[in-house]
C-alpha cells in the first residue's frame, strides 16, 4: 500500500531533540510519493522551561508535578510552532491531515524489566491549540513489542535515501549521534519496501553527539553550544582522558542499541574527569568533541570498509567536529544530506511528519532488526482536535 496521489498531501513534523536548542516544526508534501519541505519554523524553548526540562532528566524531588506542568508547557509551545509555521506558509490548518509530534524526551531507560520511554508535550493540548489531528508517542509501541523505541529514523532514511550503486551511512549528531547503515539498494516510500529493508538496514545510537559538548560550554562559558567547534579547536585532545571516557561500556555493545542522557550527562562527565582535573578546558572540550568522532568513527567502520556519510543534525554545522570525522573515516565520503537533497537541519522534523503519514495509511514505521522489536507495527495514537 503506498499513500495515493493528491495535489496536496500536508503533514506536519514537530522534533525537540536531546540538545533542546528549540522546537522544530516542518511543513511537508508528501504527494506522488515523494516528500517535498514546504516551509520550516523553530521557537526556542525559554530558560525557564529549559531549566526545568533539565531536571526532569535525572531523578528528583517533586518529579510528577513538574512533569505534570512541563507536559502542558511543552503541548503549547509546539502548538505554538505550529501556528507560527502555518502564518508562515499561508497555508489554512484545514490543508494539513495530521502533526506528527515526537515530544520532548525526558527519560529513556528500555532496558528495565519494565522498560519504557518518556516523552512530554501533550499531544490533547497541540490538537485543541491547533484545530489539526495530532499523531504522537511514536516510541511506546516499540517498546511494548520488545525494542528500544529508538532510533526511529532509520526506515525513514530508507525510504529517502537509499541507492543501489555505494553504501551509505545517515549520521545524525543531535545531543545524541545515531547512524543508519544502508546497504545497495532502492529506496521507497511503499509498505514493502521499508518491511523488506528490514534484514538490510542497520541503525543505532552511537553514544554522546553534542550533549556532552553542549553541557560543558554552558558550565564554563554560559553558552548554548560551541560555534563551529572553536573552542574544542582551540585545545589539544588527552588521549588517556579520550581512551578513559571510550571505555564505557556502551561503545562495547552490540546493536540494537539506543541511549540518551540518563547515560550521558553532566553528573557523569563530572565523574570522568575526577583523575583529569589537571587539563585545562579547552583541552576537555576538545576531547569531548573526540569522544563523539571516534564512538561514531568506530561504528562506522566496522560495518563497511567504505561508503558515503551523510551527516544530519546540529552537529552538522560544527566545522571542527567534521573535519576530524572526515580524518578517522579515510575510506569514506564524508558531506551533509544537503548532497542527497534534503537541509541536514530538518531532516529529523521531517522524519516524524513521514511517521505521521504512515499512521495515517496505516504503515508500519519501524524497523525490527533496528530496533529489537518483535514484528513491524503501526506507531503513533491519533489524538482528534
Amino acid at each position: 500500500m503506498t499513500a495515493p496521489t493528491n495535489k496536496h498531501h500536508y503533514f506536519i513534523g514537530l522534533m525537540s531533540g536531546t540538545s533542546m536548542d528549540g522546537i522544530d516544526a516542518v511543513l511537508v508534501n508528501f504527494s506522488d510519493n515523494k516528500s517535498q519541505l514546504v516551509a520550516s519554523h523553530t521557537v526556542d524553548i525559554p530558560q525557564h522551561i529549559l531549566n526545568q526540562l533539565h531536571r526532569l532528566c535525572s531523578p528528583n524531588t517533586d518529579e510528577i508535578n513538574i512533569m505534570g506542568r512541563m507536559d502542558r508547557a511543552m503541548g503549547l509551545l509546539f502548538a505554538q510552532a505550529v501556528n507560527e509555521l502555518l502564518a508562515k506558509a499561508k497555508i489554512d490548518k484545514t490543508d494539513i491531515i495530521a502533526i506528527g509530534s515526537h515530544g520532548q524526551t525526558i527519560r529513556h531507560m528500555p532496558n528495565l524489566e519494565h522498560g519504557f520511554t518518556l516523552q512530554i508535550g501533550d499531544p490533547e493540548t497541540i490538537a485543541v491549540e491547533t484545530g489539526i489531528n495530532v499523531i504522537a508517542d511514536f516510541r511506546r509501541k516499540d517498546v511494548a513489542l520488545g525494542g528500544q523505541g529508538a532510533p526511529l529514523v532509520p526506515a525513514f532514511h530508507h525510504a529517502m535515501f537509499a541507492d543501489n550503486k555505494a553504501p551509505r551511512v545517515i549520521l545524525n549528531i543531535g545531543g545524541i549521534a545515531n547512524i543508519t547503515y544502508l546497504p545497495n539498494s532502492s529506496g521507497s516510500q511503499s509498505d514493502n519496501a521499508v518491511q523488506n529493508s528490514d534484514e538490510q538496514v542497520i541503525g543505532f545510537d552511537t553514544g554522546p553527539g553534542n550533549t556532552l559538548m553542549d553541557a560543558f560550554i554552558l558550565q564554563e562559558q554560559q553558552l548554548p553550544f560551541d560555534e563551529s567547534g572553536k573552542w574544542a579547536a582551540s585545545g589539544t585532545t588527552d588521549d588517556d582522558f579520550l581512551q578513559h571516557l571510550l571505555s564505557h561500556p556502551y561503545f562495547a555493545m552490540t546493536y540494537p542499541k539506543s541511549t540518551g542522557r540518563e547515560l550521558f550527562n553532566q553528573a557523569w562527565l563530572e565523574q570522568q574527569k575526577a583523575n583529569f582535573s589537571h587539563l585545562n578546558l579547552a583541552d576537555i572540550q576538545s576531547t569531548l568533541l573526540d569522544l563523539t568522532c571516534h564512538s561514531i568513527a568506530n561504528d562506522i567502520n566496522s560495518l563497511s570498509d567504505k561508503g558515503n556519510v551523510f551527516v544530519c543534525g546540529g552537529g552538522a554545522f560544527n566545522k571542527t567536529l567534521m573535519e576530524r570525522l572526515s580524518l578517522l573515516l579515510p575510506n569514506w565520503t564524508l558531506s551533509t544530506t544537503s548532497n542527497i537533497g534534503m537541509d541536514p537541519k530538518w531532516v529529523e522534523g521531517i522524519a516524524f511528519a513521514w511517521l505521521a503519514m504512515r499512521n495515517h495509511h496505516g504503515l508500519s514505521g519501524n524497523l525490527p532488526v533496528v530496533t529489537g522489536a518483535s514484528r513491524f507495527a503501526v506507531l503513533g495514537s491519533l489524538y482528534r482536535a
